[in-house]
């Protein structure tokens, strides 16, 4: 009877957690709708390939998005992103090394390398014809790629095609996946980089496009594999061991690279942030303003350039300022001002523009809060001498009955300033003319009864 006893505590834990297994597994479970592994392997091969309307809307979405990169409009952005058929051989990828198809493989890549280059060819023969020259926010935003743009991309990837591999597809899913891994502006970014003769927008545009299709592939070979596809299987050993193996050495040599530059994605990413975070708190100087700084990452030694206008800084405060790099984590970083004489600099006009006006509309909005303040305090004045207006013959009346002799009497509420302060202070002011002299216990009389009758905590008696 005991054993049994003992043993029910330990039969109500393995309850409880077989109970909250069994839940985590029906809410998080892929199985339940998942549709038929031929058909979500069909419908994938489907979209891998760039012929015919594939072809057409590609080329109509790269028109779209470069015109929307040059006149800076991110709707018109988003709608090129929302019709760009490129996700359908990256994801592919993913999936033929996902079962171990090399065919696959190689469709979806052949079918990628030609949308790579008719991207690349459209959109250079639209900058080069353009009127607009001038790069804006939204292509300068794809030409360096960031450690959260492969982020984006992995997780959009996963949404792609665990949306991919249910039996009622979800309407919405494919199209957010499309713009927030944002495939398009970047092969846009990439030609305007050609057009222009500018090899570092396009380096950087183009990484960041290969970042991301390597994290949609990679994406989808995990969920692949997590669902358990079955492996492709060959009739000799010796073909699927050389497809294995061929198979391996491609993921290897795309993977490895990719590793290290998302490695240095990462550091660039967190020196940018300790640059920022340096040049706020240590950037605000007395007599001279930052207009504008420069944080470049390098492996060997990054640099912060700062441009200063205004009373040339000395070298003892450039050396303190440099002591302070390595508290922000940033000990191998060199940091080179540029003040002095602005025509031998080089010195981005937008920037000091834009630094000038914000400092003028901080300024500005800080006066006329400071006036606001005043004019609120005395309005409020005002209306509280208004509405609470005296009624001076009845107090008189009513001083008689306590002093028979009051002769004269006014009353009236007043504003008194102090020698320091803006805020005034309002005061009941009363003035009283007797035919003798009081003592002092008749005027403290007076002034309470004053203080009960009207209500007011502060009054001058001026006793004649």
């Amino acid at each position: 009877m005991i054993v049994e006893e003992r043993n029910q505590p330990q039969k109500r834990r393995e309850s409880v957690g077989t109970t909250i297994r069994r839940f985590l597994s029906e809410r998080f479970s892929l199985e339940e709708d998942k549709a038929d592994e031929a058909e979500i392997i069909l419908s994938i091969s489907r979209g891998i390939e760039f012929r015919g309307t594939n072809l057409w809307v590609l080329i109509f979405a790269i028109f779209i998005a470069s015109i929307g990169l040059d006149v800076n409009s991110t709707a018109v952005i988003i709608g090129a992103m929302l019709i760009s058929p490129l996700m359908g051989p990256i994801m592919g990828i993913g999936l033929g090394v996902g079962i171990n198809d090399l065919a696959l493989i190689q469709r979806a890549f052949k079918n990628l390398s030609i949308a790579v280059i008719i991207s690349l060819i459209t959109s250079t023969l639209y900058f080069l014809v353009s009127p607009l020259h001038i790069a804006q926010s939204e292509l300068l935003a794809r030409t360096s790629p960031t450690v959260w743009d492969t982020f984006i991309a992995f997780f959009g990837g996963l949404a792609g095609i665990v949306a991919g591999s249910r039996r009622d597809k979800v309407s919405n899913v494919i199209p957010g996946v499309a713009i927030a891994t944002a495939l398009m502006p970047p092969l846009c970014t990439a030609g305007y980089g050609i057009a222009n003769g500018n090899l570092a927008y396009f380096v950087g545009a183009f990484y960041l496009f290969l970042i991301n299709s390597v994290c949609i592939s990679l994406a989808t070979f995990l969920i692949v594999r997590f669902l358990g596809y079955h492996q492709k299987e060959y009739e000799n050993p010796v073909i699927e061991h050389r497809v294995k193996n061929t198979i391996l050495v491609a993921v290897l040599i795309v993977l490895v690279p990719s590793t290290y530059l998302g490695y240095q994605i990462v550091r660039k990413t967190i020196f940018e942030q300790a640059a920022k975070r340096f040049v706020n708190n240590e950037g605000n100087f007395q007599y001279r303003q930052v207009v504008n700084y420069t944080a470049r990452y390098q492996r060997g030694q990054s640099r912060i350039e700062l441009m200063v206008v205004g009373e040339p800084m000395p070298a003892d405060s450039i050396r303190a300022l440099e002591a302070k790099l390595p508290a922000y984590g940033l000990p191998n970083t060199k940091l080179i001002i540029k003040q002095g004489a602005l025509k031998d600099s080089e010195v981005d006009v937008n920037a000091i523009t834009s630094t000038v006006t914000d400092q003028i509309i901080k300024y500005s909005q800080s006066t006329i809060s400071r006036k606001d303040q005043v004019i609120d305090s005395l309005r409020q004045h005002i209306e509280s001498a208004q509405t609470g207006s005296l009624p001076v013959a009845d107090l008189r009346d009513e001083l008689k009955t306590l002093m028979p002799d009051v002769q004269t009497f006014t009353a009236a509420r007043s504003m008194v300033m102090g020698r320091t302060g803006t805020r005034p202070d309002t005061v009941l002011l009363v003035y009283a003319k007797f035919s003798r002299r009081h003592t002092s216990a008749e005027k403290k009389r007076i002034e309470n009864w004053l203080r009960s009758r009207t209500k007011s905590r502060k009054i001058k008696l001026i006793v004649e």
